[in-house]
């Protein structure tokens, strides 16, 4: 459906056309889509069986709503979203400032000219993208930026009182009349800037400097919020929660699977990018270091781990292959293990850290969320070596084991071609046996870079000894490794 191409009221008032409340036009298409069973909301995953039919409900009930939660849980995605629930374009008296319905005019200016020129007043018309408004709020936020103000100036150039209706400069609320409206991180929004807020959603007054204007705005509200400031620093005030229709707790993917769709979802990759071949035990340690941050006793749970890591860790990842393969004039081919570890500048940045995480360093944390992410999985996808050990059974890990304790070494190097990668690999006695047998169905890029990550996990479960070379990692027999740390010990290097 394109433009509508009625260009005054009169004709307007001659077509279909019928006006109704932000709220209604917004219930209404949710029903139409629900009925039609059309998707409502895109790149949302984890929420279907919770926090999207809480906002369906809020919807249906035409309640202004209140996301809380964490950092990263999609709180402003689904706000803005909201958006493809409205009709595709609306009519507006032109040059209102208010964007005033001509069927129902709320405006000074609106209702001035609809007198004057009756069904001759000009209509223009607003898409449905036009029709959001965004606020962060921050302390420097003003009763002016929201509300607005009285403008002397204005007021001595057109000889008009103060408390004349057309001085008024007006803010963003009545400037978004008919849109969705979204204050993010509402509890850092000033008491009395919440206070102004009480009539315009109740009552739909507003007052600026003592001047009371009865305007019915039409909005749809959205506020954010984290729990710890909404429910410990107690600053949104009892009188706005009351206001506020339904309350919508969010929360992080509870499955690795739905994490694994909202990162390939939101990942920025070019073409280029997309070609590099990233096998999915790589895509779930992604996942599972996010997962260790969440409970680590070094990050800060108040200010939780967002998705954010999961995308910038798995975006690093393929950029460290593929500068692997741009220095080295390789083919573009596979991500390997030693390219998550590229991915530690981009967790840096997204974890808040303890005073004891803060000590240790963030570089240092994120290295151990790595190591823990990969002991975690390890036991996931292969034998559990603690209880082999209590059961005293012949170890599945044995003949690897057994191959590094006849001094031999298994370098990785990064720059290594994928040949020279695997061929390095398959020397490794038992190695492959140990990937087949537990995952038989793994093939090609997948089962060299399983094979890869199981030597990974026995050096974090104490099988083997990793060390990480200045290009790469090595592999070697534990035990032989402590007992040169003992000769050695004592001894002045050359």
């Amino acid at each position: 459906m394109g433009k509508p191409e009625i260009l005054t009221l009169g004709e307007l008032k001659k077509s279909a056309y019928k006006s109704i409340s932000i709220k209604e036009e917004l219930r209404e298409n949710l029903i139409r889509k629900l009925k039609n069973k059309e998707p409502i909301f895109d790149g949302i995953f984890g929420y279907e069986e919770t926090v999207l039919p809480e906002l369906e409900r809020a919807i249906l009930s035409r309640h202004n709503i209140l996301f809380l939660g964490l950092r990263g849980q999609a709180k402003t995605k689904m706000a803005r979203q909201l958006v493809n629930l409205l009709d595709e374009y609306i009519p507006v008296v032109a040059g209102s400032p208010l964007n005033d319905d001509p069927m129902h005019p709320v405006s000074h200016f609106a209702k001035k000219i609809i007198t004057e020129q009756g069904d001759n007043t000009p209509i223009s018309w607003i898409h449905r993208s036009e029709r959001f408004a965004e606020k962060l709020a921050t302390p420097d936020v003003s009763v002016a930026d929201l509300i607005g103000d009285l403008d002397p100036i204005k007021a001595a150039s057109l000889k008009l009182s103060l408390a004349d209706e057309n001085v008024i400069h007006y803010g963003l609320i009545p400037r978004s009349n008919r849109f969705i409206f979204v204050i993010n991180e509402l509890p850092d929004l000033q008491a009395r800037l919440q206070v102004a807020l009480f009539n315009i959603l109740q009552e739909g007054d507003v007052q600026i400097r003592g001047f009371n204007l009865r305007i019915p705005l039409d909005l749809q509200f959205v506020f954010t919020a984290n729990p710890e400031d909404y429910t410990n620093r107690g600053s949104i005030v009892t009188p706005l929660k009351d206001r506020i229709g339904s309350q919508i707790l969010t929360h992080y993917p509870k499955s690795i699977e739905h994490s694994k769709q909202i990162t390939q979802d939101q990942a920025k990759l070019n073409e280029q990018q997309r070609s590099i071949e990233v096998p999915e035990i790589l895509k779930t340690l992604v996942e599972q270091i996010a997962i260790e941050a969440r409970t680590s006793e070094f990050v800060d749970p108040k200010s939780g781990v967002s998705a954010r890591l999961t995308i910038s860790a798995y975006e690093s990842l393929i950029s460290a292959a593929e500068l692997r393969f741009l220095k080295n004039k390789l083919p573009y081919s596979f991500a390997r293990m030693g390219d998550l570890y590229g991915a530690i500048p981009a967790i840096n940045g997204k974890i808040e850290l303890v005073y004891e995480g803060e000590q240790e360093g963030p570089a240092v944390i994120a290295q151990n969320l790595i190591s823990i992410a990969i002991r975690n999985l390890f036991i996931q996808l292969f034998p559990d070596p603690s209880k082999l050990k209590r059961k005293k059974e012949s170890s599945e890990y044995s003949a690897i084991t057994n191959w590094f304790s006849q001094n031999n070494i298994l370098d990785l190097l990064d720059d290594e071609n994928d040949r020279v990668y695997t061929s390095a690999l398959s020397v490794v006695d038992g190695l492959e046996e140990l990937v087949e047998k537990n995952h038989p169905k793994a093939k090609g890029v997948e089962k060299n870079v399983l094979m890869e990550f199981a030597l990974h996990g026995m050096a974090e479960h104490s099988l083997l000894s990793k060390n990480k070379l200045v290009k790469g990692v090595s592999f070697k027999d534990l035990f032989g490794s402590l007992l040169n740390q003992d000769l050695n010990f004592g001894q002045k290097e050359n």
